[in-house]
């Protein structure tokens, strides 16, 4: 793995992508992204072409998440994953949007 620094700040690594399209996600990102192993990552393109990727929450994390957030039960489970899932989407696209 090849680590450098850019001028902004930010940092990147270079990793090796297998035959099979496989690469191994720095640890530090993993951990910044709350990612463990096994487990799963969705890649967005975004409008302008950057690729950003997100964790993906199983549903074991989100068991218990509508007591939790005081949520309608009423509610399909799935739709209300949906709605987390976009909620946190457009948190960290914000993230982002203000960085340069």
């Amino acid at each position: 793995m090849i680590k450098t620094e850019q001028s902004n700040g930010s940092e990147k690594e270079i990793v090796a992508v297998t035959k099979h399209g496989q690469a191994t996600i720095p640890k530090r990102f993993r951990e910044k992204l709350g990612i463990e192993a096994p487990g799963k990552v969705l890649f967005r393109e975004t409008e302008d072409g950057r690729v950003h990727i997100e964790q993906v929450r199983s549903p074991n994390e989100m068991r218990g998440f509508a007591a939790r957030s005081g949520a309608s039960t009423d509610k399909p489970a799935s739709e209300m994953l949906h709605e987390k899932r976009e909620q946190d989407r457009n948190e960290r696209d914000a993230q982002f949007s203000t960085e340069p």
